[in-house]
């Protein structure tokens, strides 16, 4: 091991509905400080999970703030 830290984050996503949504999400969460991967687990008409893989804490407002620009919404949990 390289001894670096991985920080894992789940949140909740309302208003995906296709793979562009997906993409945009992606997009825009991959564009954050500190993100390594963003996996999506689209759920049409439902609310789809998003997991972030970082190399430092996410800021949960700069989270909210991407997935807004992608077009989408944060459910609170």
């Amino acid at each position: 091991m390289d001894g670096t830290t991985t920080y894992h984050a789940t949140f909740h996503v309302t208003g995906m509905t296709c793979g562009h949504c997906v993409a945009s999400v992606r997009h825009e969460i991959g564009a954050l400080p500190g993100v390594t991967d963003v996996a999506v687990d689209l759920v049409l008409d439902g609310t789809s999970t998003v997991t972030v893989d970082a190399t430092e804490p996410l800021d949960v407002e700069a989270v909210r703030q991407a997935i807004d620009e992608a077009g989408y919404q944060l459910a609170d949990a």
